[in-house]
C-alpha cells in the first residue's frame, strides 16, 4: 500500500492532479456546512430526525447522497441530483433527435459543448423548480415547529407569500448546485477521476461516522439488554457487504473476449503476417452509471409528491414509491436493465468497429465482414448486456429487502445498501483505472524519451 502511493506520488504530473482533485473536493464538504440564509439547520436537523421516523423513504435516501446537507437545509442541499436529471433528459433527447446525432458524429467538439451548454441550462431550470419546492417544504415544516426559519425573513410578503425566503431559498441552493456541477467539470478536465460521481461518493463516505455511530447504539453494548440489531443480523450484513463488493469488481471488470483473426496484408514494401487478438466486450459497459441514473429518475418524481404532502394524490402516489416499498424496488429493478441497455446503445457502436476491422483485415473466424460482423456483435453485446444488467440489479435491491425484513434502522441500511456500496465500489475502480493508465502513459513517455536521447 505504501509502495503503491510512493509510485503514484513519484509522478509530479500526477501528484497535481490528485491534489486539484482532494481541494476541490473538500471545498464540497465546506457547502455542506453552510446553510441557507434564514434557516436554522440545527432545529432543522432534529425535526427531519423526527419526521423521517425509522422507516426508509427518499428523504433518507437524498440526505445519504448530499452527505447531510440534505437534513441540514444547506446551500448544496440539491447536490449534484439536477445536474444528473438534466443529463438523463439530454442523452434520451439525443437518442430521438437523428439532426443531433448527425451533428455529434461529423463535428464531435462542437457538438459536445452544444450539449453541454444545453444541459447546464436545463440544470439551472430543474434546479430552481426543486429549491422551490424545498421552500415550500420548509415553509410547511416551519408552520408545524415554528424555529426553522428566521422570522424576520417571513415578514416581507406579497399577496400573502414569503417572497424574499422563496428568492433566498431558490438563488442559494441553485447557485450550490450549479457550483457543485463546477467543480465536479474541473475534476473530470484537471484531475482524476469523473467528478460527478467523486462528489456523490464523498457523500456517501461522510455518512460512514453516523453508521458506526447507529451500529453502536443499535447493538446497546453499555447494557444487559439485548439490542435492536443482534451480532447474527450484524454478520450479516457484513457478508452482504463483502458480496456486494466481489460482485461489484466482478460485474465491472468481468468482459467476453470475441476472437479475431488478421489476414496477410501489404504495409509499404513489405507483407505482414495475419496474427491473433480479440474484442473485449464489458459485461457491463455502462459500470455503475445506470444505478446513478436509475436512482436520480426516481428520486425527482418522488421528492415532488412528498414534498406536496399526504392529502392529495401526488401524496399517496409519493408513498408507493417510497424506497424500500415493493413497487420501489420493481421499478428501480426496471430502470437499472433500460438504463444499462439504452448506456451501451448510446456508448457501443458496433458499426463503427465493424467497418474499423475490415480496413484492417481483421475478421472474427466462422463470420463474414461487414454487415454480419455488425449483427454479430450487436447480438453478442445484447446477450451479454441483459445478464449484467440483471445482476447488477440483484446487487443493487438485495440489501434494501433483507434491511426491510431485519427492520434496520434507515442509515444503516442506506449505506450497506447496494445502491451506495456499488456507486462507492464502481466510483473507487474507475478512479484507480485512470490513475493506473496515467502511470502506464507516463512510463512509456519516459522510454520514449530515453529513445531519443540515444539517437541523438
Amino acid at each position: 500500500m505504501i509502495h503503491a502511493l510512493s509510485r503514484i506520488l513519484s509522478v509530479p504530473e500526477l501528484k497535481k492532479k490528485i491534489a486539484f482533485t482532494m481541494l476541490m473536493l473538500v471545498l464540497c464538504r465546506i457547502g455542506a456546512y453552510i446553510p441557507v440564509p434564514g434557516i436554522n439547520g440545527d432545529a432543522a436537523v432534529e425535526i427531519f430526525r423526527r419526521a423521517t421516523g425509522g422507516s426508509q423513504n427518499l428523504f433518507q435516501l437524498m440526505d445519504v447522497f448530499s452527505g447531510g446537507a440534505f437534513a441540514q437545509m444547506t446551500v448544496i442541499a440539491l447536490g449534484v441530483m439536477p445536474y444528473i436529471s438534466a443529463s438523463i433528459i439530454m442523452q434520451i433527447f439525443m437518442a430521438l433527435a437523428p439532426s443531433l446525432q448527425r451533428e455529434m458524429k461529423e463535428n464531435p467538439e462542437i457538438g459536445r459543448r452544444k450539449l453541454g451548454k444545453m444541459t447546464r441550462l436545463l440544470t439551472v431550470g430543474l434546479a430552481l423548480f426543486q429549491a422551490w419546492i424545498f421552500a415550500r417544504y420548509a415553509l410547511g415544516m416551519n408552520a408545524g415547529n415554528p424555529g426553522i426559519i428566521v422570522t424576520e425573513v417571513l415578514k416581507l410578503q406579497a399577496f400573502g407569500t414569503p417572497w424574499l425566503f422563496y428568492m433566498i431559498v431558490m438563488v442559494t441552493m441553485s447557485a450550490g448546485t450549479m457550483v457543485l456541477m463546477w467543480i465536479g467539470e474541473q475534476i473530470t478536465e484537471r484531475g482524476v477521476g469523473n467528478g460527478i460521481s467523486l462528489i456523490i461518493t464523498l457523500g456517501i463516505l461522510s455518512s460512514l461516522p453516523s453508521t458506526i455511530g447507529a451500529i453502536g447504539r443499535k447493538l446497546n453494548l453499555d447494557s444487559q439488554e439485548p439490542g435492536q440489531l443482534s451480532f447474527a443480523s450484524l454478520f450479516l450484513l457484513l457478508a452482504l457487504f463483502v458480496f456486494i463488493i466481489v460482485g461489484t469488481i466482478l460485474v465491472v471488470q468481468g468482459q467476453r473476449k470475441i476472437p479475431l483473426q488478421y489476414a496477410r496484408r501489404v504495409v509499404g514494401r513489405h507483407e505482414v503476417q495475419g496474427g491473433r487478438a480479440y474484442i473485449p466486450l464489458k459485461v457491463n459497459y455502462a459500470g455503475v452509471i445506470p444505478v446513478i441514473f436509475a436512482s436520480s429518475f426516481l428520486m425527482f418524481p418522488a421528492t415532488i409528491g412528498q414534498f406536496a404532502g399526504e392529502g392529495n394524490w401526488i401524496g399517496n402516489l409519493a408513498k408507493w414509491f417510497s424506497p424500500g416499498s415493493s413497487v420501489y424496488i420493481l421499478v428501480f429493478v426496471l430502470l437499472i436493465i433500460f438504463f444499462t441497455y439504452f448506456w451501451t446503445a448510446t456508448q457501443f457502436h458496433p458499426e463503427q468497429i465493424a467497418s474499423d476491422m475490415k480496413k484492417n483485415g481483421a475478421f472474427i473466424p466462422g463470420i463474414r465482414q461487414g454487415r454480419p460482423t455488425q449483427d454479430y456483435l450487436e447480438s453478442t453485446m445484447g446477450r451479454i448486456t441483459f445478464a449484467g444488467a440483471v445482476f447488477l440489479a440483484i446487487i443493487a435491491v438485495l440489501p434494501s429487502i433483507i434491511g426491510r425484513l431485519l427492520h434496520l434502522d434507515p442509515s444503516i441500511s442506506y449505506f450497506f445498501g447496494g445502491t451506495s456500496l456499488l456507486i462507492l465500489v464502481g466510483v473507487v475502480l474507475d478512479t484507480s483505472k485512470q490513475i493506473e493508465s496515467h502511470m502506464l502513459m507516463k512510463r512509456y513517455e519516459g522510454f520514449m524519451k530515453k529513445g531519443r536521447s540515444r539517437r541523438r
